[in-house]
């Protein structure tokens, strides 16, 4: 799968380190994906809740942070829709969340 807006990742960890190993994971995970449906998706990330049908949230760093994605399985795309922590993850529609251009998707009061 190709994973649209990968920078997001990189930006994330370096803004907090201690997600570095969870976010690289997943993405190692899913550019080696060829899903066709959230089922499949959820079979290797078991730990992961589909949301609906296009998206899924992902717990980083044991729980402590939250990633969700949405898949378009026809062009084998994953698109990061948020990062954030669990608290940030409370304040936000997981459904309707869209990145925010050009920083993590993070909400401003979290704290590492």
């Amino acid at each position: 799968m190709r994973v649209v807006s990968s920078n997001r990742l990189r930006d994330y960890f370096d803004l907090y380190p201690a997600t570095r190993p969870s976010l690289l994971a997943w993405q190692a995970r899913t550019k080696a994906g060829s899903w066709e449906t959230i089922a499949e998706v959820l079979a290797d990330f078991p730990m992961a809740k589909a949301l609906n049908g296009e998206r899924i949230r992902f717990k980083i760093k044991g729980n402590s942070y939250r990633l969700i994605v949405a898949y378009y399985f026809p062009t084998q795309t994953a698109y990061i829709k948020f990062i954030g922590s669990h608290a940030g993850y409370d304040k936000i529609d997981a459904l309707t969340v869209e990145p925010k251009i050009g920083k993590a998707n993070e909400i401003p009061d979290h704290k590492p």
